[in-house]
């Protein structure tokens, strides 16, 4: 059997980043992701320079050579708030400082949510901030996360993600992670026609800015907009797609993240399932 899918799970840095990097070993990944700080705050956890400089010795140990930040759910660049849109950017700032203390990394966010602003104008701020935000020497890939489309949400398109990347300065620091749960749900046929899909991304992005995917079944039908993550093959994108999804050409090389509502044993039984899947 071939187990050469680099996929992980969701960990939590609450116990420590070290912890976390034993916790994912244990279950059997090869990568994994983690909140910045406070998923549904703004508070970060202190740094401690010994405490990192071990967390890199243990992914070197580990042959884990990237793992996915995630930002919190409350960063919104294209809030209808200045107020917010100001603190979303003070806390990605800080967090792609922080991470050049573990450098070579990817740096995931949602586009955010524009209530009853324009699209033009969300892409807008959202390029803006990530031109404030960035920096040129900087070692982290900032990731924008294809979108559902529930609510107000920007990224729900290829084109809306596109256009923001036209704007943003720094091209070569920037890139895009696929959530399939969300893909699907905003009506992007991944089951019948994943070939199309990806030329479509191709064609509207590029394939050289795909860094990620967040691997998620949906309980939803596709189109729904709705975002409600599925275990692997119990939902409406189910197994087969998936086992096309991991073995596909565009694909099969790209570090795969887990956020699927279970466990670190269900996550680890899960990650023993698609690599059992995986044929490259």
């Amino acid at each position: 059997m071939n187990t050469g899918l680099k996929i992980g799970a969701h960990m939590s840095v609450a116990k420590g980043y070290v912890q976390m990097v034993k916790d994912a070993v244990n279950i059997g990944s090869d990568t994994f992701q983690f909140f910045s700080r406070n998923p549904r705050g703004a508070k970060a956890k202190a740094i401690d320079p010994e405490e990192i400089k071990e967390f890199r010795n243990m992914l070197s140990q580990n042959n884990i050579t990237q793992v996915l930040v995630h930002a919190p759910y409350t960063l919104n660049l294209c809030s209808a708030k200045e107020e917010t849109r100001n603190i979303s950017l003070e806390m990605m700032t800080d967090d792609l400082k922080r991470m050049e203390l573990y450098p070579g990394n990817l740096y995931n966010f949602h586009p955010g949510s524009r209530l009853k602003q324009n699209i033009d104008t969300a892409v807008e701020q959202i390029s803006a901030g990530l031109n404030k935000a960035m920096f040129k020497d900087m070692h982290t890939t900032v990731l924008l996360e294809t979108m559902a489309g529930k609510g107000s949400e920007a990224g729900r398109t290829f084109e809306e993600l596109r256009a923001i990347i036209d704007k943003v300065e720094l091209k070569d620091k920037i890139g895009v992670c696929i959530d399939t749960c969300h893909i699907w749900d905003s009506g992007y046929d991944i089951v019948n026609d994943l070939e199309g899909v990806l030329n479509e991304f191709d064609r509207i992005i590029g394939l050289e800015y795909l860094k990620a995917v967040h691997i998620n079944d949906s309980l939803n039908e596709r189109g729904s907009h709705k975002d409600r993550h599925a275990l692997i093959g119990e939902g409406h994108i189910g197994l087969e797609a998936f086992k096309n999804i991991i073995n596909h050409p565009s694909l099969c090389n790209l570090p795969f993240y887990l956020e699927t509502p279970t466990d670190d044993k269900g996550h680890g039984e899960e990650i023993k399932l698609l690599k059992s899947l995986y044929k490259i």
